[in-house]
């Protein structure tokens, strides 16, 4: 891990930690699932900017940090990717659909490298969600299907990993198996 990545990670562990953020399912530290999304980048074609803005990639959305923080901790290309990364729509958007809808036409316009992160994104949260919870699943697995369907620009390996799992997915659901 270089010193960009390095930073980022620690960074994004204090400030989930700040507010005692858990995964939702495990009770884990939060930072296993930006973790999770880094290796995930890793595994394909990527920079340090895109590792550095997996870790950060729920700091703007879910705890006190701002986008000026990361830029100025980080710099513009990793606050930009960040940027990209986080949901745009606000409650006062209407229902979760609506929201949803908002928030998948700003991924649609992301950049490549945002759109990988994301895909990494959803792939982790995908199999968190299938472990724990098959209830929300079906609701979770049906909106990432559409937002799959936009990111366009993201590492076809990666695209062809989550629809893999979201296929699977989906059948597990299908057939009852809970």
């Amino acid at each position: 891990m270089n010193d960009l990545e390095q930073r980022a990670h620690d960074f994004a562990d204090k400030a989930h930690a700040a507010i005692d953020h858990k995964r939702k399912y495990t009770g884990d530290a939060y930072i296993v699932h930006p973790e999770a999304v880094a290796e995930i980048v890793r595994s394909v074609a990527h920079i340090p900017v895109m590792v550095a803005a997996s870790y950060l990639h729920d700091t703007v959305e879910d705890t006190q940090t701002t986008i000026e923080e990361i830029e100025e901790e980080f710099g513009a290309e990793v606050a930009e990717l960040v940027g990209w990364l986080t949901d745009v729509s606000q409650p006062e958007d209407g229902n979760r659909a609506a929201r949803k809808a908002i928030d998948r036409e700003h991924s649609a316009q992301a950049p490549a490298q945002a759109q990988t992160i994301k895909v990494a994104d959803l792939i982790d949260n995908s199999l968190s969600i299938m472990a724990h919870d098959h209830k929300f699943a079906r609701v979770y697995l049906s909106e990432k299907e559409a937002l799959l369907d936009v990111l366009v620009r993201a590492d076809p390996i990666l695209l062809a990993r989550a629809r893999h799992i979201l296929e699977e997915s989906l059948r597990t659901l299908a057939q009852g198996k809970d």
